[in-house]
């Protein structure tokens, strides 16, 4: 569940590194929803919040190696105009440094009523016969970079989130997606090639607790992956958690009695003081699995107050068991902030720079 579009969430009290506490049973949704269809709902909804996300690892010829991180928000409220906002950051892994920057705009993005399509002030999401290229640039870095689905889309709690009194959300993910493109930095152009994942979320929704959440997909070496979400609220008492396994044969849904992160260590950043976890374990019983989950470096911290009002940690880790690599991952930290700070118009961060065309997928 990444973070939120336009909107504030209420600051996360100080909390204590614990195991976080098993979940009852939630009521089920009695909205009736249609069930998701593919490739239609790749494309842009009239409902309140949405949006394409994709987080991911490359690693040039001379095997450099970098995280990435790229997603477009869309916000729809009554008959006006979609706003956009797009956050875009790079894990340089031998530097040790993560760089991100952010855009916004208002009005009519896609090129094609029913496609991906989407250009946020310069940089694109295009989608075309299922696969899918995103094209970005900010200052030391640019990237073309097209993804192809390994296997078909997953579907997470069947499809549909119920958040209760504050909506709802469809929800599906490419977990396992390759990568082959272009990317400049200061060193010059390199080919890369890497593996992502791919969310895409959309309801009628605005904010979904008074806390925050801690996200994480795995991606394991043996070709299996692992989405986990726990949702919790301003006193750090969970409100939601669910995990998905996929990879070969059918996924398998996880409840919130089936896991548990256990944060290891704290992270404080230096420019906002907000104290992140360091690195977890993970440890899942009924999969075997007992899991230590790391940062690649602590920095990955991303202040996106201008586009979103949102300060978060969004951050490349590997993922270890005892001591032996076995894959890695993203992780996602929202709500931790204790003062995200004001939000500014869209139109201020719009410096009116398009996209090429319908952004065609070579």
């Amino acid at each position: 569940v990444p973070v939120m579009v336009f909107v504030m969430l209420l600051p996360a009290c100080e909390f204590e590194f614990r195991p976080l506490a098993a979940v009852g049973p939630r009521a089920q949704p009695q909205r009736v929803l249609a069930p998701i269809q593919l490739p239609l709902d790749e494309a842009p909804h009239r409902n309140l919040s949405e949006w394409w996300y994709v987080t991911g690892r490359l690693t040039t010829d001379d095997q450099r190696e970098f995280g990435f991180q790229f997603v477009i928000f869309q916000a729809v409220r009554g008959d006006g105009p979609p706003a956009y906002a797009a956050h875009f950051a790079i894990t340089d892994v031998a530097g040790q440094t993560m760089v991100f920057d952010e855009r916004a705009t208002v009005g009519p993005s896609t090129g094609m009523p029913e496609s991906v399509d989407l250009c946020v002030d310069g940089w694109s999401l295009a989608m075309k016969e299922g696969l899918f290229e995103i094209r970005a640039d900010m200052p030391g870095y640019r990237i073309d970079l097209i993804l192809d689905p390994v296997y078909p889309a997953v579907e997470h709690a069947g499809g549909v989130l119920d958040f209760g009194a504050l909506g709802w959300s469809y929800y599906y993910s490419y977990p396992r997606m390759s990568v082959s493109g272009h990317m400049h930095d200061d060193r010059g152009g390199a080919n890369v090639r890497g593996a992502a994942w791919f969310d895409h979320q959309w309801g009628d929704f605005i904010s979904v607790s008074s806390g925050g959440w801690d996200w994480m997909s795995l991606r394991f070496d043996d070709g299996s992956d692992l989405m986990l979400t726990e949702i919790w609220d301003d006193r750090r008492q969970v409100d939601l958690a669910y995990a998905t396994l996929s990879g070969a044969g059918e996924p398998q849904h996880l409840s919130a009695h089936s896991f548990t992160t256990i944060p290891l260590g704290v992270w404080t950043s230096p420019r906002t003081n907000t104290s992140y976890p360091a690195a977890w374990r993970v440890v899942v019983p009924m999969l075997g699995l007992d899991l230590d989950v790391m940062p690649v470096f602590p920095d990955q911290e991303l202040d996106t107050r201008r586009s979103t009002g949102k300060i978060y940690w969004e951050g490349l880790v590997n993922v270890e068991t005892q001591g032996q690599s076995v894959g890695h991952g993203y992780v996602e930290l929202t709500g931790y902030a204790s003062d995200p700070g004001t939000l500014l118009a869209p139109g201020e961060l719009n410096l009116g720079r398009g996209c090429t065309g319908s952004n065609p997928v070579q």
